[in-house]
């Protein structure tokens, strides 16, 4: 008799607990404070010190995060539109100045990686007209928002550790991690994943700094499309790309930019 009442009344608490517990996800922001909570203690769990762990606090559901993610309009319009809008005759000559200023950085850089000169300031002036247009938004909230976003919460939750590793490591303060509204970072807009992986200190400062230092900047993105599977001397349509961007009119598009700037 003592053992079934236990039962039923361990049952019972189990029952009355389970609204209780945070959920996974949500395509509200109902649950996201009590979702946020339990990410920082999955956080700090896995050495995530206070320092960086404090840029989460404050952060707030994005209701605006969620209707830029719903509403990708730049990927709907043909390949002669997409290309008319990224690859302008003005950015292609501020890309051409750009070669000519850096010369000797992107020379160097090109020889180490196998990147071509002209591949690398494509990006650079597709992403963010060479860091002039980099983002203001608040990278956790954004990323915090999206990983509480049922549609692909997974992925966004490691771009949200991996934000947190890398104010924890020094790299950045939580006062300089803004950017695009899908969390991307600096010049070039690296996801906080990648940020960590592929991130190089080219000018030998000691920081990986993606926001301020031209030569961490391009050899960073040199370095990426590199470890992707870049092949020095095999022109500039390469299956590398599909790892930079994954839509095939940024491919190409890149690819017209490169050429252009020759």
């Amino acid at each position: 008799m003592k053992l079934k009442t236990l039962a039923a009344a361990g049952l019972f608490m189990m029952m009355t607990a389970a609204p209780a517990a945070a959920a996974s996800c949500g395509n509200s922001g109902a649950g996201f404070d009590r979702w946020l909570g339990g990410f920082k203690k999955q956080a700090a769990a896995s050495g995530i010190g206070r320092r960086a762990l404090s840029a989460l606090n404050g952060v707030t559901y994005s209701r605006q995060v969620i209707r830029l993610d719903r509403n990708q309009k730049s990927f709907r319009i043909s390949q002669a539109a997409f290309i008319k809008g990224r690859v302008t005759p003005g950015r292609v000559n501020r890309a051409k100045k750009k070669l000519k200023q850096h010369a000797r950085l992107f020379a160097s850089i090109e020889k180490k990686y196998g990147v071509p000169k002209e591949i690398i300031v494509a990006i650079w002036a597709m992403e963010t007209d060479f860091g002039v247009n980099r983002g203001k938004m608040n990278v956790f909230r954004s990323l915090a928002t999206l990983a509480y976003d049922c549609r692909r919460s997974a992925f966004f939750k490691n771009e949200l550790m991996s934000a947190l590793k890398i104010v924890h490591r020094g790299w950045m303060s939580p006062n300089q991690m803004r950017g695009a509204w899908a969390g991307e970072l600096g010049q070039t807009q690296f996801l906080a994943s990648s940020y960590l992986n592929y991130a190089v200190d080219y000018n030998g400062d000691g920081r990986r700094d993606l926001v301020r230092t031209t030569a961490d900047v391009l050899a960073s993105t040199a370095n990426y499309l590199n470890r992707k599977g870049w092949r020095r001397g095999g022109g500039f349509k390469q299956a590398a790309l599909r790892e930079w961007n994954k839509s095939s009119k940024y491919q190409v598009a890149i690819a017209v930019f490169a050429e252009r700037v020759k």
